[in-house]
């Protein structure tokens, strides 16, 4: 029997679509759901190129979300097979993009194929969001689509996003959250001087030091049932001429939050420019919010495609919060039921990439029986 999930899976792997280049993957989408019926919009910022596909007016709008765009591939010399020729080995299938997230945006059209041909006439509406930016700067790609849909008024009821969730078997893991990534640059400034005349100068480091270990020690919330407690964490720590006699005249400290639904991304810089003053520092603070935290508590959506996880995977899936950031955090401007669901993720972003053969169809059901509950087909 063709597997129609594989066959579209590596005609998109054969497209090459490092971010922020799409490859004439939407196109591809386009050309198989506009036939249905699905009406097409390809909304283009700068150079990237995002894809709003809808069949329907009617409510509930159920959509899928993901991205045609793929990390560098890296060395080609240390893949064992050309990264954007899908090739299948050994039961996987081989190729950039694969599990990240070619595999699913085929899935997701396979499961609105077979829709549309079970139940031509379905209530509600389906969607599918697509854009070439979500391993790149994320600027240009759904967040500007969630923006002109909301600016006419378009909202989403339930949305899946193609997201490579599971861990260590396909279907064990649904995400209905991230944590927020918000990002600070601290410049401590100082007086620069040679290293025997200290009282000439003032070290940036040294004054630093306290507040550093106050910050380090501050609980700054305990999370809640869904998310661990927000964490601090500093990246790097730049300072000095290279020479060991002198007194650096500036320090900069990068250092990131993680943080969840149980703090603000204002609460936490109000309290950590609290601790800089109280200790009198001499600083600039540059701040870049890379994404706020988003929830989806276990109501329906949750409990549909868990569901059809179980009945198609034979596993109950674990719901979590864990990993990174994804394009959910934009989602949920205009959606209040944003989860995750994918293949096996051990291989993203590195060299080899692959996903199961095993797992492309039963990805393929479990969209679509998920889209079928939630539109209340019978």
């Amino acid at each position: 029997m063709k597997n129609e999930t594989l066959e579209l899976a590596k005609a998109l792997i054969a497209r090459p679509s490092v971010t922020p280049e799409d490859g004439g993957c939407q196109q591809l989408i386009i050309d198989r759901l506009a036939p249905l019926g699905f009406k097409a919009e390809t909304l283009r910022f700068g150079e990237v190129t995002n894809l709003w596909i809808r069949r329907g007016t009617a409510r509930p709008l159920v959509a899928l979300a993901g991205h045609t765009d793929v990390v560098p591939p890296g060395p080609r010399e240390a893949w064992h097979t050309d990264p954007f020729v899908p090739t299948e080995k050994e039961g996987q299938l081989f190729g950039r993009g694969a599990a990240d997230m070619k595999t699913s945006i085929a899935a997701f059209v396979v499961a609105f194929e077979r829709i549309v041909a079970a139940h031509p006439d379905h209530p509600g509406s389906l969607a599918l969001l697509v854009t070439s930016d979500e391993e790149g700067p994320s600027v240009d790609g759904t967040v500007r689509v969630v923006e002109a849909l909301r600016a006419r008024g378009e909202t989403i009821d339930y949305c899946i996003v193609g997201e490579p969730t599971s861990v260590e078997r396909f279907g064990d893991t649904i995400k209905n959250g991230r944590r927020g990534s918000l990002s600070g640059r601290l410049t401590l400034k100082g007086v620069q001087c040679h290293i025997a005349y200290p009282h000439r100068g003032r070290n940036p480091i040294l004054e630093f030091a306290p507040a550093f270990a106050e910050l380090a020690a501050i609980r700054w919330d305990e999370g809640n049932e869904y998310f661990p407690p927000t964490s601090w964490q500093v990246s790097n720590i730049h300072a000095g001429t290279g020479a060991t006699n002198i007194i650096p005249g500036e320090a900069v400290v990068d250092f990131n939050f993680r943080f969840s639904t149980a703090s603000t991304a204002e609460g936490l810089k109000a309290r950590v420019r609290e601790v800089l003053d109280r200790h009198g520092l001499d600083y600039e603070l540059e701040w870049v919010l890379g994404g706020k935290p988003f929830l989806t508590p276990q109501g329906r959506l949750v409990r549909t495609l868990s569901a059809a996880v179980e009945r198609v995977a034979g596993v109950a899936p674990e719901i979590s919060t864990t990993g990174g950031t994804s394009d959910g955090r934009f989602i949920v401007d205009i959606c209040p039921e944003v989860v995750e669901f994918g293949p096996v993720n051990r291989s993203i972003h590195k060299v080899n990439e692959a996903v199961s053969l095993d797992e492309m169809e039963p990805l393929a059901r479990i969209y679509r029986l998920a889209c079928e509950e939630l539109l209340g087909v019978k």
